[in-house]
């Protein structure tokens, strides 16, 4: 078996529930939760956006809200400033020329502010159900370079495109929508930054990385 295929199929043992944390209730919501996330954990964008979803409930809604309002609402997620104006001009494009729905393709989410490739990749899977590449955040950096998948260099470099694009040519296509999840699941509970846990880790025996 092949060394990708037999990591997906550990993964996927270990983490059969493995999907986006973010919670949303619609797919201007999902876009906001996903702008939110940028820098920040899901825990605490999870905290902040029962209350701003209540307040502001669809695309219609944070097109019309104040900078101020937005910017003291989401101010714990970090770049609050830029998060709040790219939240609110999506919002404003979105219900301009889209008719209030969220795009379902990857050139007219990438002309959205604040949404680059990862968070369109992240857009289109858990809201559309459509996987055109990877979503590599630092997560999907850090693990694949440890388990050999891209230069560890180029993982520690966090270029994003780059790694995509390495990961595309070596993941089955019908995993690339699970692929990152596992990754990102791995990543928070076993193979963490500061101290990978190795000795419990289901890949450690052929991982190039494992310490044990």
């Amino acid at each position: 078996m092949k060394y990708i295929e037999q990591i997906i199929k550990i993964l996927k043992k270990k983490y059969p529930n493995a999907k986006i944390a973010l919670n949303f209730g619609n797919l201007f919501q999902l876009l906001v939760a996903v702008v939110l996330s940028a820098q920040c954990t899901d825990v605490r964008v999870n905290k902040i956006t029962p209350a701003l979803f209540k307040k502001f409930p669809d695309a219609k809604a944070f097109a019309k809200a104040k900078i101020g309002d937005l910017e003291k609402m989401i101010y714990s997620t970090g770049f609050y400033k830029n998060k709040a104006r790219n939240i609110k001009a999506a919002a404003e494009k979105i219900v301009k020329d889209f008719g209030e729905k969220l795009p379902d393709n990857m050139d007219r989410l990438l002309g959205l502010p604040g949404i680059a490739r990862k968070s369109a990749n992240v857009i289109l899977e858990a809201g559309f159900g459509k996987v055109e590449g990877i979503t590599v955040d630092t997560h999907v950096c850090r693990v694949s370079g440890m388990l050999g998948l891209v230069d560890k260099k180029l993982s520690k470099s966090k270029n994003a495109v780059k790694i995509e694009r390495i990961l595309m040519k070596k993941v089955p296509r019908k995993d690339w929508g699970i692929f990152p999840h596992l990754l990102v699941f791995h990543g928070r509970q076993i193979c963490v930054a500061r101290r990978p846990k190795c000795g419990m880790c289901p890949l450690n025996e052929i991982c190039p990385s494992a310490s044990v």
